[in-house]
């Protein structure tokens, strides 16, 4: 292998990842045929095939399964040292692979924003996923961190707690029990219930917090997405239980309102995931610092006059235009 070039070594890694010459090319900015020609060279040095094609498809073999680990061992050593020569240099710079959950698009980019202003020369990728595509990522170590409403149980994980992440009720404001105070748990578990998919975060907090009080909720609709649950709150099919995070862009609204149900909040936090054995670069490193220590202060500024984060949130100025919202609609938690 000493014959081999990084460059082959990359062409196989973006071959391999992608499952396809023709993508590859397109990331790598080459020709189809220069792809071709790398991966021939590079078979040769190895001396067994690394890629077999079955039909249409292109699968790797057990010797190609083995390079892409080692690919990913050098590049990752690489990056790590580019950041560290930079770090001595004084000069935070380098590559910040995120991968977050879902619900965690609504928080991660204004902090992203900041962070960036503070270390301008940091390039970061941003990959927004379901839990289970997560946990995958994470097995397979393809970011630097990964951030979660629920840590993997199953998994030796460092876990980081930096962010309150709590759990509201939502309901359609002309809902009967729009205006009702401290709503019982039992009759709140009566109501349709609109969830997402089997396996989120949310949902696995949810009905443990319902299993607990020896309670079973109706799923009317499991829907993918958070927004497409909210959208079919507003239209009436139900209640649900969602991240107070993901109404920072709807306080004026007035088809949702936030329950008052006893329980409420479900108490939760943001953590920031990674192997416990991993060896963080200088610039993951640099982010989670970020995260520890100014994502509660930056969240100040968004989450302000959201029920189930105002006791943190509301100063001075925005209680009193709380408390005269809240007369105004007579009890009714409007979002």
């Amino acid at each position: 292998m000493k014959h081999a070039t990084l460059h082959q070594l990359r062409v196989f890694e973006a071959v391999a990842r992608n499952l396809s010459f023709t993508r590859a090319a397109e990331e790598l900015h080459l020709t189809q045929p220069t792809v071709s020609i790398q991966i021939r060279q590079l078979t040769d040095i190895v001396g067994l095939p690394m890629l077999e094609q079955v039909g249409k498809r292109i699968h790797l073999t057990e010797v190609g399964r083995e390079l892409l680990a080692v690919c990913h061992e050098v590049f990752d050593g690489l990056s790590r040292f580019e950041m560290l020569v930079s770090d001595m240099k004084g000069v935070k710079a380098g590559k910040l692979r995120l991968a977050v959950i879902t619900t965690a698009k609504y928080f991660v980019p204004r902090l992203l924003g900041p962070f960036c202003d503070l270390y301008p020369g940091i390039d970061v990728s941003l990959k927004v996923t379901n839990r289970e595509r997560i946990l995958q990522r994470l097995m397979d170590n393809e970011d630097d961190l990964y951030i979660l409403g629920q840590p993997p149980e199953h998994m030796d994980m460092q876990v980081e707690p930096f962010l309150e992440n709590p759990l509201v009720v939502l309901a359609h404001g002309g809902h009967p029990l729009a205006r009702e105070k401290n709503i019982s748990i039992k009759r709140l578990a009566e109501e349709p219930f609109l969830m997402r998919e089997a396996g989120s975060g949310t949902r696995l907090a949810t009905e443990r917090f319902f299993a607990e009080q020896g309670l079973s909720l109706k799923v009317r609709m499991e829907l993918g997405s958070n927004e497409a649950i909210k959208q079919a709150v507003a239209g009436g099919l139900g209640v649900a239980v969602l991240s107070a995070h993901t109404l920072a862009l709807e306080k004026s609204s007035d088809e949702l309102v936030v329950l008052d149900v006893e329980g409420f909040p479900i108490r939760r936090q943001w953590y920031a995931v990674y192997a416990r054995d991993k060896q963080l670069t200088v610039v993951a490193r640099a982010f989670l610092d970020f995260l520890l220590h100014e994502s509660q202060k930056i969240s100040l500024s968004y989450m302000q006059c959201i029920p189930g984060f105002q006791a943190l949130a509301c100063d001075d100025g925005c209680k009193k235009k709380c408390a005269k919202r809240d007369r105004a609609n007579s009890g009714a938690n409007s979002v």
